[in-house]
């Protein structure tokens, strides 16, 4: 940053090459994600945990990114991408980079975390390594449990080549006709409604696969089985619908799910064991290059692991946390449920999830709204929740007991559509008023408003978040939200509703930014006055916590920023096409990202404004779809507490946290320990440590050694 006694640098022009590529960045955050699960100081089953995991994330970016790629290629749109990369050159850069991280993720597994497994006592085991009486209780488990659900498939003159579907599990199976002496190729599904791995003895499992390998010659009576082949396609599964209204939306959306599931191939995972013959047969009938085909060791499939942290194995887990409640709601000594309402008439309340509860804050407060007789009116939007939600319950007992109640659902929720659909018309039947938003925007925000009669006078008391409201995700995802009865920030909220609801066009705001209209511009005319306070000596600072930071416009931003001086601090989980620490535009900006037990999720826009600070707290993510296709807002926090979330923000771009240092080349580095070999901080679990109820007092730190914590980071005062 300039020193106040200098002018500001003049800035130069920004280069071409300033943007990295969004899809291989995604890949590199992936690729942090594998690093957790090899990280052998990381307990053996959070490690499984981050394979399944790494696994899960790559499914989604193939059936979403790679096949939008793919689309691209078949359209022959040649345009550069913004990093200066030709759609080829991106499609041929992911597959390469996706491949060698699948390998490593599967070299992790059976050179790491198996034997790692075997060694605290659980097994993985082949069907050859199975004991005799072991196979005999797997034979009479087939018998009864899986060969009635099994179905081969043959492939002949008569029987063509069968559909696979996405992301199933299959056996490629070579069978001779002992009397005609040819070979022949079936098809067999591993059922997904059945436990991948089976638990033969205590705590010794064998795949699902191997046990259906073993027993084919029961599928194929009077033929001499030859070979056994997994496999696994990825498709296509991106929606595309095209909507006129609500209803229409519904039903066209319906029909869109249906045919998700027929998506062209975008991927094909095999076993290193497959025949040439048998793989060129499936490639030609999938319809996909070879530079699709990923050849790894078995077992395939490593979303599945996830079972196996189901284990009751605490001695293998990250300790137990349990969230507290706020105690800005009550005493951390009340046994008693928070009145939330009578809270909020008296103070605005910042809630930190996981940390705070979110069942006894956001959940709490819904639910005592919708059986409070005062209360009048309640409105919600819903991008995400579980299929038992207590929100969605809480609305529906509000609707029966006669208040208004309006849900702006949003169905296009990606991979959530239909579970959307299904408890949407849960809620139209219970007398819910159910709207799907504007026509052309998803609606992500995170807004809830209730209207209350005080007497007399009606109040309205608000939640606005940066996290979904599900209490399940809530429990691991790190959020923020703000209860708030201020009349300014209730008339936005009630602004904003009609609007999604009604008719009208988006307004001004008092303490939200709104997208689509005001967002980037809003976030853009903020980083130039940070430019203008450097230039009249005051200085400037940006910190930006993210999960995904894309939009060139915000980025330029940042970059003339970095050129006057400005000092910018970004915190991102995900995503970052931003390259820091180049000499002449991007000096002054530093990328961090902190990955842990907990999915780093709130999206918090900090500026110093000269001393009179703004922070704000929201939906979006700097994307063009947050910016461009979504209703998303901003609620701007106050003072107080303005301060906590940059304090945690500062620790996590601190040199003693644990954490990733973005490159100006790409490259993410780790830095985890300090000169000496001594761990770095651990972000999560020092906010945890701000929270001794939530461990057994064995478990619980000392404040002494909270204290010296806090001290080492440098950051915090006494708490």
């Amino acid at each position: 940053m300039t020193d106040a006694s200098q002018s500001a640098p003049v800035a130069t022009a920004l280069p071409g090459d300033r943007f990295l590529d969004r899809e291989l960045s995604w890949l590199a955050f992936n690729q942090r994600v594998l690093e957790l699960a090899q990280d052998p100081d990381m307990e053996l089953l959070e490690r499984v945990k981050y394979l399944s995991i790494f696994a899960s994330n790559l499914d989604e970016f193939f059936m979403v990114r790679v096949a939008g790629l793919k689309r691209r290629l078949a359209t022959g749109i040649a345009k550069k991408t913004v990093s200066g990369m030709l759609p080829t050159e991106v499609h041929s850069a992911v597959l390469a980079e996706s491949y060698a991280a699948m390998k490593q993720a599967s070299e992790t597994f059976n050179d790491s975390v198996l034997p790692a497994l075997v060694a605290s006592g659980i097994e993985i085991l082949r069907w050859e390594e199975l004991t005799t009486d072991e196979r005999e209780a797997m034979s009479i488990l087939f018998d009864e449990q899986v060969f009635p659900v099994l179905t081969p498939l043959a492939v002949d003159p008569s029987h063509p080549f069968p559909y696979i579907s996405g992301l199933s599990l299959n056996l490629a199976v070579v069978v001779k006709n002992k009397e005609a002496d040819n070979e022949l190729f079936a098809r067999v599904k591993v059922p997904p409604s059945l436990p991948r791995f089976i638990e033969v003895s205590r705590q010794r499992f064998v795949p699902l696969e191997d046990v259906i390998a073993g027993h084919l010659d029961k599928l194929f009576p009077g033929m001499e089985v030859l070979q056994t082949h997994a496999f696994r396609v990825t498709r296509n599964e991106e929606l595309d619908v095209e909507e006129d209204d609500a209803e229409n939306l519904l039903q066209a959306l319906e029909r869109e799910l249906m045919r998700r599931r027929f998506g062209p191939a975008v991927r094909l995972e095999v076993e290193n064991s497959i025949d040439s013959h048998v793989l060129d047969l499936i490639i030609s009938e999938l319809g996909i290059d070879y530079n699709e085909v990923f050849r790894l060791s078995g077992p395939l499939d490593h979303e599945s692991l996830l079972e196996f942290t189901r284990l009751s194995r605490d001695d293998l887990k990250a300790p137990v946390f349990i969230a507290r409640t706020s105690t800005a709601l009550a005493e951390v000594e009340s046994s008693s449920a928070p009145d939330i309402l009578d809270v909020m008439r008296h103070r605005e309340v910042l809630l930190h999830h996981p940390y705070d509860s979110f069942s006894t804050s956001m959940q709490l407060f819904l639910e005592q709204a919708s059986n409070d007789p005062n209360v009048l009116a309640i409105k919600q939007t819903l991008y995400r929740t579980s299929g038992d939600s207590p929100i969605v319950d809480a609305l529906i007992n509000a609707a029966e007991m006669g208040k208004q109640v309006l849900a702006v659902v949003e169905i296009k929720a990606r991979f959530d559509e239909q579970n959307n659909i299904d408890w949407s018309r849960k809620l139209e039947e219970a007398g819910v008023h159910v709207v799907y938003g504007i026509v052309g925007l998803k609606t992500h925000a995170k807004l809830c408003l209730v209207v209350r009669n005080d007497g007399g006078k009606l109040n309205r008391y608000v939640h606005i978040g940066t996290g979904n409201y599900n209490p399940k995700t809530a429990r691991h995802y790190e959020d923020y939200g703000l209860l708030t009865t201020d009349p300014k920030i209730g008339d936005d909220v009630a602004s904003l509703f009609n609007h999604l609801s009604g008719y009208g066009v988006q307004g001004e705001y008092n303490r939200l930014i709104v997208a689509p209209k005001g967002l980037r511009t809003g976030l853009v005319e903020r980083i130039e006055r940070e430019i203008e306070h450097v230039k009249n000596g005051k200085g400037g600072h940006i910190r930006f916590k993210c999960n995904s930071i894309v939009d060139e416009t915000v980025i330029d931003a940042l970059y003339r920023a970095s050129q006057a001086g400005v000092k910018v601090d970004i915190l991102v989980r995900g995503i970052c096409s931003l390259r820091p620490g180049v000499a002449g535009y991007s000096e002054n900006i530093t990328v961090r990202s902190v990955l842990g037990r907990f999915l780093e999720h709130s999206r918090v826009y900090d500026f110093a404004n000269g001393g009179d600070r703004e922070t704000w707290i929201g939906s979006p993510d700097l994307m063009h779809r947050n910016l461009d296709r979504r209703v998303e807002a901003l609620v701007r926090i106050g003072p107080a507490d303005a301060e906590s979330i940059v304090e945690v923000i500062d620790l996590g771009m601190s040199d003693n946290t644990a954490s990733w240092h973005l490159q100006a080349d790409g490259d993410w580095v780790r830095h985890h320990e300090d000169e000496d070999g001594e761990p770095l901080i651990n972000y999560q679990e020092l906010l945890i440590n701000r929270h001794p109820v939530a461990r057994s007092a064995a478990d619980a730190p000392t404040p002494r050694r909270i204290d010296s914590l806090l001290n080492k980071v440098g950051l915090f005062g006494s708490h």
